[in-house]
């Protein structure tokens, strides 16, 4: 028989009556659980009732407990280690305020020095032995708001979730004096003819929301605040740039500045659902110190 921490384990509880009849592989359907994330942990021998192994998918009983066991895990990436700033953390997910001019995943030609890396090195901290899971990814010179999940089951839910249900803003420096201080941007939005860069597009573009309001004007640049409604590769960047206002720094779609070496783009805030509770979480970002030449700022 297994101790039950939430840090191994899933738990539910049946509050169902006797007169409810369904079985544990339905109940944790219901819960939220990907079938193929319940095949996998009836094959593994990881679904436990009441403490115990639970070898056959029964019928519940009212106050039945039914537990997923997550399986400790080997590394994927090499573990590295460097102090991060971790925005919140609980017992399916840790959220990473990630710095400019780091890559998130690890590829061919960036196997190491990864956020990645160094949250490998953070579990390894924690004694966590655990595979990282990431909801969603940042473009190397875009800084802010990183999420990885620490099992199967959180990924799933969350990864789920950010598809349409995640609340997602950013701060952005762009050029100029925006007319209009506040508003939104429907753009649709398509791969443009070089293969790297999108553009807006009215004939085949796919349907690309964004909302905007000015927070403060310096010289001639704009602190904006932006929600994205739709979730286009370079969405904002492709917006801004459509409507004259490109965001400062941003070389691809605009020119690069001399008072930022990247693209001033910062990923400030989330809101989404916890997977465990399906209590809403709001996390927000402080920004980065490169943006601290507008006034507005700090």
């Amino acid at each position: 028989m297994y101790r039950l921490n939430s840090k191994d384990f899933l738990n539910f509880k049946f509050n169902g009556s006797s007169k409810d009849k369904i079985k544990v592989n339905d109940f944790l359907k219901e819960r939220g659980l990907s079938s193929r994330l319940i095949r996998r942990s009836v094959k593994s021998g990881n679904i436990y009732l009441n403490s115990r192994l639970n070898k056959k998918n029964k019928f519940l009983k009212k106050g039945d407990i039914i537990s997923l066991r997550f399986e400790d895990e080997g590394p994927n990436g090499a573990v590295e280690h460097k102090d991060l700033d971790i925005v919140y953390e609980d017992e399916d997910l840790v959220i990473v305020n990630k710095e400019p001019f780091m890559v998130t995943h690890t590829a061919k030609d960036d196997a190491d020095g990864t956020l990645l890396n160094y949250l490998l090195g953070y579990f390894e901290d924690q004694g966590l032995k655990r595979k990282i899971r990431f909801v969603n990814r940042l473009d190397r010179d875009t800084s802010g708001l990183v999420v990885a999940a620490k099992n199967s089951f959180a990924q799933d839910k969350i990864s789920s979730d950010f598809k349409d249900g995640v609340e997602k803003k950013y701060i952005a420096i762009v050029e100029g004096i925006l007319d209009e201080k506040e508003g939104i941007i429907d753009g649709p939005i398509a791969t443009s003819e070089d293969g790297i860069r999108r553009e807006v597009n009215y004939v085949i573009g796919k349907k690309s929301l964004t909302s905007y309001k000015v927070l403060g004007e310096y010289r001639d640049m704009s602190l904006v605040l932006l929600t994205l409604h739709t979730g286009r590769t370079h969405q904002i960047r492709v917006h801004m740039a459509h409507l004259g206002h490109p965001v400062l720094g941003d070389g691809l779609y605009g020119s690069k500045s001399d008072l930022i070496n990247r693209q001033a783009l910062h990923s400030y805030s989330l809101k989404f659902k916890l997977p465990r509770t399906n209590k809403d979480l709001e996390v927000f970002a402080k920004l980065p110190e490169d943006f601290s030449f507008f006034p507005e700022v700090y």
